[in-house]
């Protein structure tokens, strides 16, 4: 008896709709895809729950005939190409013919499609993968396709979806990146028969994007434009004022599909943030044009990457786009290259070009370090001084205008430091209790003692731990201070309803928000730690977190609310401290819960007693 057989249809369809159908998402994806390879003017989708119990996506394009329509729920069956040479140059987004019947394997499908010069349309329903059932339909020119509850025959890929509000997210995030990649075309996403989604299809990015995420955005873009022998490089970026905490609002778009590429992503790390003081992502909608033949769109089951046959010269293409785009106008090439520490050489023809070597495409987006400073030891602290507590010093250094404006780097970026030694003793006596300062090393880390124990602390984290462990003692409401004038905020469609879901909790956090237009929220108080001109980079932040949550339970919001509010109310990195100021700053860490790690994990302090001193000076 033979043990290797081949699988029937309806297996094979449910293997490949594990990789095609990963979510909800993916099936809105491949069926506006559809839509915009038929050459459609108008797509609307509709969902329900989050896309679980249902899915439409409506479209105005070419539709299909009879005969068509009966192949097109068939595997493999494509009109995108003919040879596997087509592939090297396929211009339409489809191109595999997998997405209909895949789809059709894990729902409850139903296809309504007629041609324009066709009296009837044809309707083909499909009940988790079985046999198809085709009739005569009235329809309108153009496409209807639905699948109602999605993985009912896959119990067990339908478990490891998340929550309706994420899914619905997912596919807002879907639409969004389809409607700026496609301005010509006018999207419309209706969740739970509410639009959240709508744009003019005007042909104009600028109005495409304007759409999508609000009028403030669209005062703040700044547009980007590059020219080569074989690359074109257009879209917009966002000035330094209108930045976000993730890459969430960066869209990539090659050859008219929306991908996910790292070199790209870094190069206007690189570019950006070496030539701006102001940590976070821009908005960017970068369109790139290459030959069809330099680019492999046939790596990933989703075709939601690609390979370029020289990624090199694409990260630098990108990079002195987002360069031109960001400078002021009338600054030299010069001057940008010493503001961003970028080497300049000459091409030759006797103009000076940049140089990006210095700019590895896996540096994952850090700034270039700044010199070292000098160590400068201080008198030992002499004893307490009962004048003051910490937080007089804290508004003292604000008055006296040390603090610097530069916010942390976001959490997942900053390099985690392994400490030398256990993070965080076992015995409580060994806890740092007598700590002196000596002095401050790059205006960053406090060298202090305690006896024969050498303590390098981070002066950032430290805080972050002490005004963390302040606002959780807080059991209700924290302290709020009312603005004189009220800052009135732009979000998308997907941050207002998040910020009307979730108001109460933002309200438990100090933040008074009232809601005074389509999506605009007035601001009339926030946290008295955070700073006005914080305060809505702060909420973004936070919103962002909410966005990523998985189900979160009011104690975790609760949790990364105070940490991202301590964060920014914290002392920086470059901000001088006195003596005095760094004792203090010790004590009130001593007086903490958890004195060795930040509220984010990160350690404060590194311990290392004289024995271990002598071990690396090879003493012992």
């Amino acid at each position: 008896m033979n043990t290797v057989h081949l699988l029937d249809d309806d297996t094979v369809n449910k293997i490949a709709a594990g990789e095609v159908v990963e979510r909800p998402a993916s099936v809105v994806k491949e069926l506006i895809e559809n839509a915009v390879d038929a050459g459609a003017t108008v797509i609307e989708t509709e969902i329900m729950a989050g896309g679980t119990s249902l899915m439409r996506v409506t479209d105005n394009g070419c539709g299909m005939s009879r005969e068509d329509a009966e192949l097109a729920v068939k595997r493999h069956a494509t009109s995108k190409i003919k040879s596997g040479e087509d592939i090297l140059t396929v211009p339409t987004l489809g191109f595999r013919g997998e997405a209909l019947p895949t789809i059709a394997a894990v729902s409850r499908f139903s296809l309504v499609t007629r041609r324009a010069e066709d009296e009837l349309g044809v309707s083909v329903r499909i009940m988790g993968g079985k046999k198809p059932e085709i009739s005569d339909a009235g329809a309108a020119p153009g496409t209807t396709v639905k699948a109602e509850d999605l993985f009912f025959n896959t119990p067990a890929r339908k478990k490891f979806m998340k929550t309706t509000h994420t899914e619905g997210m997912k596919i807002n995030d879907c639409v969004v990146k389809a409607a700026l990649a496609e301005p010509g075309i006018s999207f419309r996403l209706i969740n739970n028969n509410k639009v959240s989604v709508k744009t003019p299809g005007t042909g104009s990015l600028r109005d495409a994007i304007v759409a999508v995420y609000g009028g403030a955005v669209g005062e703040s873009l700044l547009p980007l434009s590059f020219e080569d022998e074989d690359v074109k490089i257009t879209g917009f970026l966002t000035k330094p004022s209108m930045l976000r905490s993730s890459r969430a609002w960066q869209t990539f778009i090659v050859n008219g599909r929306v991908v996910e590429n790292k070199a790209m992503a870094r190069a206007v790390d690189n570019a950006y943030h070496s030539l701006l003081p102001k940590a976070g992502y821009p908005l960017a909608v970068l369109v790139v044009e290459v030959p069809a033949r330099s680019v492999d769109v046939n790596v990933h089951p989703r075709k939601a990457e690609i390979k370029f046959e020289d990624e090199g010269r694409i990260f630098k293409a990108v990079y002195k786009a987002v360069v031109d785009a960001v400078r002021p106008e009338g600054q030299s090439l010069e001057q940008v290259a010493a503001v961003a520490r970028v080497p300049i050489h000459h091409d030759g023809t006797g103009g000076p070009s940049l140089s990006v070597a210095s700019f590895d495409a896996g540096d994952g987006g850090r700034e270039p370090a700044s010199l070292p400073r000098p160590f400068r030891p201080t008198v030992p602290f002499a004893g307490k001084e009962d004048a003051a507590n910490f937080a007089e010093v804290q508004r003292e250094l604000l008055e006296e205008k040390r603090f610097s404006t530069e916010p942390a780097r976001p959490v997942y970026e900053q390099q985690r430091i392994e400490p030398l030694v256990a993070d965080a003793p076992e015995d409580k006596d060994d806890s740092p209790m007598a700590m002196v300062p000596i002095g401050q090393v790059a205006l960053c880390f406090i060298i202090a003692q305690d006896g024969d124990t050498l303590y390098i602390v981070d002066q950032h984290a430290a805080h972050e731990r002490i005004l963390y462990d302040r606002f959780s003692a807080l059991a209700e409401n924290m302290a709020s201070q009312q603005l004189l004038v009220h800052l009135l905020l732009d979000f998308s469609p997907r941050e207002s309803e998040l910020l009307e879901e979730r108001q109460e909790i933002f309200q438990k956090l100090g933040f008074d928000l009232a809601k005074c237009g389509e999506n605009q929220f007035r601001l009339c108080s926030l946290p008295a730690d955070i700073p006005v001109g914080e305060a809505e980079t702060t909420l973004r932040k936070i919103l962002g977190w909410l966005m990523e949550m998985h189900d979160p339970t009011a104690a975790e919001i609760r949790h990364a609310c105070l940490a991202m509010t301590a964060c920014k109310a914290a002392i920086k990195r470059g901000d001088e401290l006195n003596l005095r100021q760094m004792q203090l700053l010790l004590e009130e860490l001593s007086r903490t819960a958890r004195p060795y790690t930040c509220p984010h994990g990160r350690p404060t302090i590194l311990r290392f007693t004289g024995g271990e001193l002598a071990k690396m000076f090879k003493r012992t």
